[in-house]
């Protein structure tokens, strides 16, 4: 038996997926959830080998949910809203299906989650349009609690080996990710990378101090100073009109 958890905050369209679902005997449905705390518990407790997740849901959204997770499930995803296709394939999403699907269109993700499991493929890429949204908050996970940061809370973030620390002013915290996807997701306009290791919250530039021969010291209004390299030197002086 395949293991499967749905989730998704819509009772109804939660049902759904799972009335669609019992045409095929090989699944088992261990668990519907409504939002990602419930669905992270769950996944932690049942070890599901697919996941039918929705999008946009209370508390957290369901790519915040699989950030979570060192070694997520299979993911189909089942959403109302189209622009997430990019995001949903970057993060190895087997399928996407848009409400209101169909039966014939459920029987297709279906069918090439079992194809994928026989060959153990990795999705392919699908062109679809990119979406514009950037992150406004950062999940992370606290020992067994979830933390919603809010990026223009964060100082500065650091790059350490496979993890970004993220320095605010409560305290310093781990996500696992690396720079260039934290780069990517976040707005350029108020976010600068100075150094290979080091990205800056705008907000919080207090001025740039000269250190040894061409290179600077970013120093932030917490008194923190942040090494800026040549290219995030020009890079300040562009976004900083400086």
């Amino acid at each position: 038996m395949i293991k499967t958890l749905i989730v998704d905050d819509e009772p109804l369209a939660a049902g759904l997926v799972k009335e669609f679902l019992s045409a095929y005997p090989q699944f088992e449905v261990v668990a519907i959830c409504h939002d990602g705390f419930e669905a992270l518990k769950a996944i932690q407790l049942f070890q599901p080998e697919l996941i039918f997740l929705d999008i946009q849901m209370p508390k957290i959204t369901g790519f915040e949910l699989l950030e979570l997770l060192e070694n997520p499930p299979a993911v189909l995803f089942t959403t109302a809203f189209d622009q997430y296709a990019v995001q949903a394939f970057d993060v190895k999403g087997i399928d996407y299906l848009v409400k209101p699907f169909s039966e014939a269109r459920f029987a297709q993700a279906i069918t090439r989650f079992l194809s994928q499991q026989k060959t153990k493929t990795v999705p392919e890429a699908v062109d679809y349009p990119v979406s514009e949204e950037r992150n406004k908050r950062i999940v992370v996970r606290v020992k067994n609690e979830i933390k919603i940061i809010q990026t223009q809370e964060v100082r500065y973030f650091e790059a350490e080996d496979d993890y970004i620390s993220i320095h605010t002013q409560e305290g310093k915290f781990l996500k696992k990710m690396t720079m260039k996807q934290l780069e990517e997701s976040l707005d350029p306009e108020k976010f600068a990378r100075v150094h290979r290791s080091f990205l800056v919250n705008l907000q919080e530039v207090a001025g740039l101090e000269p250190y040894e021969k061409e290179s600077y010291l970013l120093r932030l209004r917490s008194g923190q100073k942040i090494p800026v390299s040549k290219s995030g030197y020009a890079r300040l002086r562009q976004v900083l009109g400086l």
